[in-house]
Parts: structure tokens; C-alpha cells; sequence
């Protein structure tokens, strides 16, 4: 088409997604989960192991590989695995044998782990192993009951609140570990500007840290909630217009890499308003025109530096095994100018949990579509 642009680039991983294989098919199988990844533009992406039983064994990462080898899609799946057993947070899981079935690295993504000596053993497992442990930084003891960040939002609706404490308490701790252990360390979802100034100085000082910002951090924010929509509701909770721009910042800069966080749910856990409901969106199929809009046309982004943000950096934190999947590298494909929406009714996904419906962008994935 005219004034349409194509750029190719190495194969964009998600390093954070949720498929709910087993668990949750009315939400998500690792079929429809792939056909998302397939249709955003997707080579590949990691799988978190909050399923139900938990990703926790050998066993758990082979049910993974062999739905989708069934499902037959182009776009590879990597599974990752829990950092303690059953997610529980109590006893470190066998590591070794995880890392030998060639677990992506580890995380109890959706819980964080609590316990100082729990986490301490784990990642002094871990890098022996020479493998990156993820951690979900929000300390339970600080979230208490909140469900969203402090904002005009939360105070007209007397909604319980998570304050920046949640995030950044428990970065402090793990990084804390990682000077000691050594241990590649990396933050799933980061919201707040506190939290991306602690990423920030870790970094500076030479430590083995990364971490990742979601499409939903870099576009929405609480000072925006339009209405009672429980799809404005995240784990960890959108950060303020000033923390937005942080992230923004952050990633321009080459500190933080993307990642989709792409959580499924059915409409009935989505329905009840904002406090009773689950929490996240999906955003496979939204996250290239999405973070393309954001970071290249609204904040002068490189595209390369953008495109490194999806494949490069993700590549960084996956275990050696994970990452030789990927060779020989496959492709994503973009075209840049036609304008056009996003339509949540026609979603490869089964869920519809998604604020972005209508909203527009010229950049989209050619791959997969």
C-alpha cells in the first residue's frame, strides 16, 4: 500500500504471559494463547507458571511443550517455572531439575516470594545454575487489601489502596539478594518512578538486574480511570501520569525492556466491578501498535532501540537452553501507515478483558496476521 512502510526485525519475545493451560480454558488454552501470539506478532513467548496444578516439575513444563506442539503454531513457547513449590513461598522447588528440563528461568509470578531465606537459597540455586530468577515486587505485607493505587478514582469509589511501599520494599530486598548471591535478578512489571529509580541505581552499580514495563504502564495511568471498568485494574495497579512518564522515559533510555503481562480472564471474572474482579488485561495482540504509538511517535524512540526493547533484551534473561530455541532466529514484521483500530470482538484470544478497544495505531505486526 502507499506510504506504507515494512521493517523486519529479529523474532520479538513476550518474556510475561499467562495462558491458563491447565487450569482455565474457558479463559485461555495454549492454543488460543499461541493464536494471539501468532496474530500480535509474536516469535515467541514465555509462559508464566501460575497455572493450577503450578508449573513446579518436569512434568509441568512437558504438558506446556506438548499442547503446543498440538496446537501447531509457528510462534515457539517457553515455559518458565516456579521458584518454590506450589508457588506457595515456603520451600524452594527442585531447581536443578527444572533448569535440566530446560525451564526459560524461574518465578512465582503472581506471588512474591516473602521469605528472606527462602529467596536467598533460591537464588543461590539459581546462579549456579546460571539461570535469572523473576520476581513479582509487590510485598503482601505492604499491599494488604488494596486494589489500586491513590488517586480521585480510588477516593470517590472508597476503594483500598496499594502504596508505591508495595513495589518498592520489595526491590530493595531482592536486590539486597542479589549482592549477595550474584544471582541475575529481574523485575516483572514495574509502576512506579521509585521503582525504576532503585532498577536504575542497581544497574549503575554493576549489578546483574533488568526488569520490564507493560504496554497498560506506558499508556493508562489512575489519574485517567474513566468509570467503574475492571479493566483499568492491574497487578501491580497503574501508576500515576507522573510515573508513566518514568517508565516512558526509562524504556527510551535502554533501562527496562517490554513484556505484555497478557492475563486472560472470562467475563465473569472480570464482572463485578473494580474491586471484587481479577486482575489485568490481555494484550498479545495490542502490544506492537501499542508501545510503537507510545514510545516511537509520542516520545522520538528509535526504532531499533524500540524493536531491541522486544528481542534483544528479552533474549537476555532467558536460560541457555530457552534461548538456543530460538536459532535459527526467526522474524517479526511490521508495516507502518495505515491507520487502523484495534477490535476486541475479533481477538485470536478467548478472553475480551481489554480497555483498548476502538483505539487506533499505523504500526502492525505483518507476521502472524
Amino acid at each position: 500500500m502507499d506510504g506504507t512502510t515494512e521493517m523486519t526485525f529479529p523474532g520479538f519475545v513476550d518474556v510475561h504471559v499467562h495462558f491458563r493451560d491447565p487450569g482455565a480454558p474457558e479463559a485461555e488454552t495454549t492454543a488460543s494463547g499461541l493464536a494471539a501470539a501468532r496474530r500480535g506478532g509474536f516469535a515467541a513467548v514465555v509462559t508464566m507458571p501460575n497455572t493450577d496444578p503450578a508449573c513446579d516439575s518436569p512434568e509441568g513444563l512437558n504438558y506446556q511443550r506438548r499442547a503446543a506442539r498440538a496446537a501447531g503454531s509457528e510462534t515457539i513457547l517457553l515455559p518458565s517455572a516456579c521458584i518454590t513449590k506450589g508457588r506457595l513461598g515456603r520451600e524452594v522447588a527442585d531447581l536443578e531439575a527444572l533448569a535440566g528440563a530446560g525451564a526459560a528461568f524461574f518465578t512465582d509470578d503472581g506471588s512474591y516470594v516473602a521469605d528472606d531465606a527462602v529467596m536467598e537459597e533460591a537464588m543461590r540455586r539459581a546462579a549456579k545454575l546460571g539461570m535469572c530468577v523473576c520476581q513479582h515486587a509487590m510485598d503482601p505485607k505492604e499491599t494488604g487489601r488494596g486494589v489500586i493505587r491513590d488517586c480521585a478514582f480510588a477516593r470517590a469509589h472508597r476503594l483500598p489502596t496499594i502504596p508505591v511501599s508495595a513495589e518498592t520494599a520489595a526491590i530493595r530486598r531482592d536486590l539486597a539478594l542479589c549482592r549477595v548471591t550474584g544471582c541475575r535478578l529481574h523485575v516483572q512489571h514495574l509502576s512506579t518512578a521509585e521503582g525504576v529509580a532503585l532498577v536504575r541505581a542497581a544497574q549503575r552499580e554493576g549489578l546483574p538486574v533488568t526488569a520490564e514495563a507493560t504496554p497498560h504502564h506506558l499508556l493508562l495511568s489512575c489519574d485517567e480511570i474513566p468509570r467503574d471498568d475492571p479493566n483499568y485494574k492491574m497487578a501491580p495497579p497503574l501508576g500515576t501520569a507522573e510515573d508513566r512518564a518514568e517508565l516512558r522515559r526509562a524504556v527510551k533510555e535502554g533501562a527496562l525492556m517490554f513484556a505484555t503481562d497478557h492475563a486472560p480472564h472470562s467475563a465473569a471474572r472480570k464482572a463485578g466491578g473494580f474491586a471484587g474482579a481479577a486482575n489485568g488485561i490481555v494484550g498479545l495482540e495490542t502490544a506492537i501498535p501499542l508501545t510503537w504509538t507510545a514510545m516511537v511517535e509520542e516520545e522520538g524512540m528509535d526504532p531499533e532501540a524500540w524493536a531491541r526493547a522486544w528481542w534483544k533484551m528479552p533474549r537476555s534473561i532467558l536460560s541457555p537452553r530457552a534461548a538456543k530455541r530460538l536459532e535459527p532466529a526467526p522474524e517479526t514484521r511490521i508495516a507502518v501507515g495505515e491507520w487502523r483500530a484495534v477490535d476486541v470482538a475479533g481477538f485470536a484470544s478467548r478472553s475480551r478483558n481489554c480497555p483498548y478497544d476502538g483505539r487506533e495505531s499505523r504500526c502492525w505486526p505483518v507476521t502472524g496476521t
